[in-house]
């Protein structure tokens, strides 16, 4: 365990985190194995992501990623980590009905979810509202929308032009105020990311977002330098290390004392 961090135990301990300005350390985890080795690393929160469809299973974007597989890899997390926090996708098309929703944020949460994060703009405000009314907390992801990346033509920059920022703006609050528990932006201007956080009575994650976030995930895999095209918000912290355990406490140590993501590492 890395003895510098006291790790977050409950969704109550993350919102309380915001209001101390204690940066709050995330990474993704599919198995039980890795999961181990983040709580030994001291991750706040563990967060099995439908990015397994490009890490595990080896497509070419998170699409073909299925409910099953999500109740199957969240599973195998909270069985390696069996008090950590931990969120779970709501992979491609699982939420496009209520009922729907309500099937396949359940079994996700039997599985072993602490919370469940759904990709959307304000369109999904209702569903979080009846999701959240039903006791399932939800995370809600906005900025870039890997699941609409065909649609988007690739992964690129949102909230550029004053249009696309005040879209997504306008996206946050709708969504917090309909309920959502914590916000992940993903791939936008630090300044937006910065402004939205502020605005936000509750948590915002960000990947590619910038310093100005009440804290950070990264994919474990981009952690440990396995991405052979990183995105530019990506450090290998394995480098110069020894073990995977000291590369995962190193992302820990680095978002705690806000020393990643640099300047460099985020956009402008």
């Amino acid at each position: 365990m890395n003895e510098h961090v006291a790790v977050l135990r409950s969704l109550r301990e993350v919102w309380a985190a915001k209001a101390e300005g204690r940066p709050i350390s995330m990474l993704t985890a599919y198995d039980a194995g890795f999961a181990q080795q983040a709580v030994q690393a001291g991750v706040d929160f563990l967060l099995v992501g439908d990015s397994l469809g490009m890490v595990v299973q080896g497509g070419r974007d998170t699409l073909g990623v299925t409910i099953e597989d999500m109740v199957y890899h969240t599973r195998l997390v909270r069985r390696g980590a069996p008090t950590s926090l931990v969120m779970a996708d709501m992979p491609f098309l699982s939420d496009t009905s209520p009922d729907a929703a309500f099937v396949h944020a359940g079994a996700l949460m039997r599985a072993g979810a602490d919370i469940v994060k759904i990709e959307g703009g304000a369109a999904k405000a209702d569903l979080i509202a009846s999701l959240t009314e039903a006791g399932i907390p939800v995370c809600a992801h906005i900025g870039l929308l890997p699941q609409r990346v065909r649609q988007l033509g690739g992964y690129r920059v949102q909230g550029r032009s004053e249009e696309d920022a005040a879209r997504i703006l306008t996206d946050a609050r709708a969504l917090v105020d309909a309920g959502a528990a914590m916000l992940l932006i993903e791939c936008v201007p630090s300044g937006l990311a910065e402004r939205i956080t502020r605005q936000a009575s509750v948590p915002v994650i960000g990947i590619g977002a910038g310093q100005g976030v009440d804290g950070q995930v990264l994919v474990l895999q981009d952690v440990l330098g396995m991405n052979p095209n990183p995105p530019r918000f990506v450090r290998d912290f394995l480098r110069g290390r020894g073990s995977i355990v000291e590369a995962l406490a190193a992302y820990v140590s680095a978002v705690q004392s806000r020393q990643f993501p640099a300047e460099h590492e985020s956009y402008a």
